[in-house]
């Protein structure tokens, strides 16, 4: 079987597995990381969304040999260790605004949530309702308003 390498919430990892693997299942079922969760598995929930070299990405659609052995993977794991603390400020909105209710979808809507505001500040604006606007992750529950709140608040502590 070929081997793919890859950073994984900091650390380097390597699995022995077949190209056309996706990465959802090399990260679930081969390493062991549950945060990213399965949905929908084409791109449509976002349950599974994290971070590909600092930017959103939805592992359920990503084959494994499109990962580079330089690529940097960061799941909602390893979200706390990207910042200074105990917890990353989106995870602290997240708590503070009460977001979460099964909590199924909510790794993903933190690392959609971490990646916009990231991409917003990097081009020097604040969060606005426009940006909000393309969260597009699933929310069964319908914590939609606190998680536009959570975010806001993420945004300014950020």
């Amino acid at each position: 079987m070929p081997k793919h390498s890859f950073v994984l919430n900091g650390k380097k990892v390597s699995v022995d597995i077949e190209n056309n693997v996706r990465m959802l299942w090399v990260l679930r079922d081969v390493l062991g990381v549950t945060g990213p969760k399965y949905g929908c598995g084409i791109r449509v929930c976002q349950a599974c969304t994290s971070h590909l070299n600092g930017k959103h990405f939805n592992p359920c659609s990503v084959p494994v040999s499109d990962i580079k052995s330089s690529d940097r993977i960061t799941t909602i794991e390893g979200l706390a260790k990207t910042a200074k603390g105990s917890l990353h400020p989106v995870q602290e909105a997240w708590i503070k605004y009460d977001v979460a209710q099964c909590g199924y979808c909510q790794p993903g809507q933190i690392m959609a949530a971490t990646a916009l505001i990231n991409r917003v500040k990097k081009s020097g604006r604040k969060i606005s309702e426009a940006d909000l606007d393309t969260l597009r992750n699933v929310c069964r529950c319908g914590t939609y308003p606190r998680i536009r709140e959570a975010v806001k608040y993420a945004a300014s502590k950020m």
